[in-house]
């Protein structure tokens, strides 16, 4: 009830304090956990969910976005290079090969800890596929199924076609929507679901 409150009236009261005071935040909640379903069940308070639903980003899981993955391991790879005062600059092509074709379950922590272990145990500047311990990808290397590549190309297309459009429409949504020639509604779902932000394409 005291999240809530805070939720819609911006108010709250220090530990101690007999003063009520106010506070200008947003507040961003991520969760594993399917909140509808849970209402539906009872498990979670409706009215609370209803008002931390105000804009929902659905994230797919990482075996579901694997373009990001090499990114992503770049990124942790200077971040422990740094944190643990070693000179690892690169993952060679095997090495990354090892890593698109990993289910990772543990979705972005487990990738992260992968990387930083591998960078502990690197004993050069390449980080090598044997120095990635993964534990569906050492004994056997699962290629995409026709189905997992088809989604993953059509993915590609719908991204740069949508960032295409909004750079020639400067960031106009209903303008590209129109010239896409599909329902807004459905063309703004499809920028949330390809995280793009149409803040970048608009003139300054």
């Amino acid at each position: 009830m005291k999240l809530l409150r805070f939720l819609q009236e911006k108010e709250y009261r220090p530990l101690g304090s007999a003063k009520t005071r106010t506070a200008d935040v947003r507040v961003i909640g991520a969760t594993n956990v399917d909140l509808e379903r849970s209402v539906t069940e009872g498990k979670f308070r409706s009215d609370l969910y209803y008002r931390l639903n105000i804009i929902s980003f659905p994230l797919p899981s990482l075996a579901k976005r694997r373009e990001d993955i090499p990114l992503l391991a770049l990124h942790f790879l200077r971040k422990y290079s740094k944190n643990l005062r070693k000179s690892v600059e690169e993952i060679s092509a095997e090495a990354m090969r090892k890593l698109m074709h990993h289910s990772w379950p543990g979705n972005i922590r487990e990738l992260e800890y992968s990387i930083e272990r591998a960078v502990l145990f690197c004993r050069g500047s390449v980080i090598q596929a044997a120095e990635i311990s993964l534990p569906d990808t050492d004994s056997k290397m699962r290629l995409e199924s026709f189905k997992e590549a088809k989604a993953r190309e059509i993915a590609r297309f719908e991204k740069n076609y949508l960032q295409n459009l909004l750079s020639s429409c400067h960031g106009n949504i209903t303008k590209s929507a129109r010239e896409a020639q599909k329902n807004l509604r459905a063309f703004r779902q499809l920028i949330r679901k390809h995280r793009i932000d149409v803040s970048q394409f608009k003139l300054t």
